[in-house]
């Protein structure tokens, strides 16, 4: 059908189809390349190859649209094959085998310096979801949290905390305030101090001074055991607010260790040796990045000081190449503010060698609802948990204007895991180089773009088919008895999930899992409100058997998005 020459690898087409549909048509391939190699207009192609496409199964028909060959699915074979897989694949419908390619995804990594802000939040949702994603289509997947114990920050708590309270300065003392140590998680309790040491310490050389030497000796690979007890500390408290918002890690990678271990030494030794290598005069060690792109004042790559100590970079360096060793594919989720580093990384990397380079998604970040950003610095930050605290609040008092009959202590589940599923979906829905703006009023919407509703439209899919009285899987379907618009429509949409998720594997373009999500739940809602599902007649079971699929390809796109399925709302 193509140009001579032209490629035929499956995956390539695949790569160009629109699996959208329209009103008429469920695929859509743009001609627009291979019009420009035969030096056709590409309308003119679309007509000569629509009346020339062969019959296929699984197809009505193909026709013109513009520069589009588009092609109508055959209802009777896509209804039928799309709700035989989904009774069939069961949880793993949307999933595909499990393959060899191994990633490695690195995400959140935020310095152990107190508790999580929102802001922080959108790296871990990301991160966390792509993850989720790159298994379901068959990659396995190690995640990775990078635990940056050797910068300036920690050193800026291990600073404080290795002196006794009482002798602290008054305006750093008074952080603990009203403190109860026994009561607050580490990370809140130990992280208290951290933004009145950092303005503090802008006044204070001497105390500075101290800071710094502490952050050398780490350099060094010197890590005092109490030190790094802190940090753990910090660590774990961060760790239990991620896990409220379904957050985990596989493994975590010191930076101190990479020190300890000689990967840093070994890197320092390769650069130093590298092709655009030199030396500055106080004896620090840089690379020549001059012509790499780099902004001007940063084509002077700093590898070691004239002491000897590392930057962040260089050790970063060592921390890629040891993923790139283990790993077929590197992924970094790092924030719009880190876009030079990952620029940097890459030149390093390239001047030591390696032949593979990492990718990195970038985010921007997430304002209050008054536009405003947040800053641990500062003390300005909204933190996770408080976010948290009243995400339940908000969702407990809404369950029970909903629901008088239910237990506290089921109110108070439901809650809890509406709560999380809004602040999940609120960021996850908003493509990655877009900024969020937090409202609580979509955010915890029961009607709009959010969480909650697709929470409520699984749990109204369970409540129609326990209605029916039909056992799981029984329902037989006869294709020509879902014939309505609305029952088309949600039979497109499930058929368009595999494809859907190895889209988003390799472009790591979550928000588009978010946006399917959101969509079939709200044709569901069109669904049942227009076609009486349990009403008796010939189309009752087959009926039930699409509330069915619909159940369960729903389900399995909340627990790709790491939102709990509920049985009530």
């Amino acid at each position: 059908m193509g140009p001579p020459g032209a490629a035929t690898d499956l995956s390539a087409v695949d790569r160009l189809l629109d699996t959208n549909g329209g009103p008429n048509w469920e695929l859509a391939f743009p001609l627009h390349r291979a019009a420009a190699r035969l030096r056709t207009p590409a309308p003119e192609l679309a007509k000569q190859w629509a009346a020339d496409f062969p019959a296929l199964e699984g197809l009505d028909s193909a026709f013109a649209a513009g520069p589009y060959l588009n092609f109508r699915a055959d209802r009777a074979w896509l209804t039928e094959r799309t709700l035989s897989l989904v009774r069939a694949r069961g949880a793993q419908y949307g999933h595909r085998t499990p393959g060899p390619t191994r990633v490695c995804v690195e995400h959140t990594s935020a310095n152990p310096n107190g508790p999580f802000h929102i802001g922080r939040v959108r790296n871990a949702l990301l991160g966390d979801t792509l993850a989720r994603v790159l298994r379901a289509a068959g990659f396995p997947v190690t995640t990775h949290y990078y635990v940056d114990d050797v910068g300036r920050q920690a050193a800026m708590l291990g600073w404080i905390w290795s002196k006794p309270v009482t002798s602290w300065p008054a305006e750093i003392r008074a952080s603990l305030d009203g403190a109860d140590r026994d009561r607050e998680k580490p990370d809140r309790y130990l992280g208290r101090p951290y933004p009145p040491v950092n303005e503090y310490l802008k006044g204070h050389p001497e105390a500075d001074a101290e800071v710094q030497a502490i952050a050398h000796e780490l350099e060094r690979g010197h890590v005092d055991p109490a030190y790094r007890e802190i940090v753990q500390q910090v660590l774990d408290g961060m760790l239990l607010s991620l896990q409220e918002i379904g957050v985990s890690f596989d493994d975590f990678v010191w930076e101190s260790d990479l020190i300890a271990n000689g990967a840093v030494a070994a890197v320092v030794e390769r650069l130093r040796h590298a092709p655009h290598a030199v030396q500055e005069t106080n004896g620090a060690w840089a690379i020549d990045a001059t012509g790499s792109g780099l902004p001007q004042e940063s084509t002077r790559i700093i590898v070691t000081r004239g002491d000897g100590t590392t930057l962040y970079a260089t050790r970063d360096v060592a921390y890629h190449r040891r993923k790139l060793a283990a790993f077929d594919r590197v992924i970094d989720v790092l924030g719009t503010n880190h876009e030079l580093h990952s620029r940097v990384l890459r030149i390093l990397l390239a001047e030591v060698g390696e032949p593979r380079l990492p990718e990195f998604v970038l985010y921007q970040y997430i304002t209050a609802a008054d536009g405003a950003g947040m800053s641990t610095r500062k003390g300005t930050a909204v933190y996770l948990d408080d976010l948290l605290e009243e995400a339940v609040h908000r969702a407990r008092n809404a369950i029970r204007e909903r629901h008088s009959d239910l237990s506290d202590a089921e109110k108070d589940a439901i809650a809890t895991s509406v709560a999380s599923g809004a602040i999940r979906y609120h960021i996850l829905r908003v493509a990655a180089d877009k900024t969020v703006a937090f409202r609580w009023e979509e955010a915890l919407s029961f009607e709009g773009k959010s969480g909650p509703f697709l929470q409520y439209a699984y749990a109204r899919a369970g409540s129609i088919l326990r209605k029916s009285e039909v056992a799981p899987g029984s329902a037989s379907v006869e294709p020509a008895r879902l014939s309505t618009p609305e029952e088309w429509t949600l039979i497109r949409q499930m058929a368009r999930l595999p494809g859907l998720l190895e889209y988003v594997a390799r472009t790591a373009h979550v928000h588009g899992l978010a946006t399917y999500a959101h969509e079939l739940a709200e044709q569901f809602n069109r669904f049942y409100q227009q076609v009486p599902v349990l009403a008796e007649g010939p189309e009752r079971e087959s009926r039930i058997a699409l509330v069915e699929a619909v159940h369960q390809a729903l389900g399995n796109s909340l627990d790709l998005l790491g939102i709990a399925r509920l049985d009530r709302m």
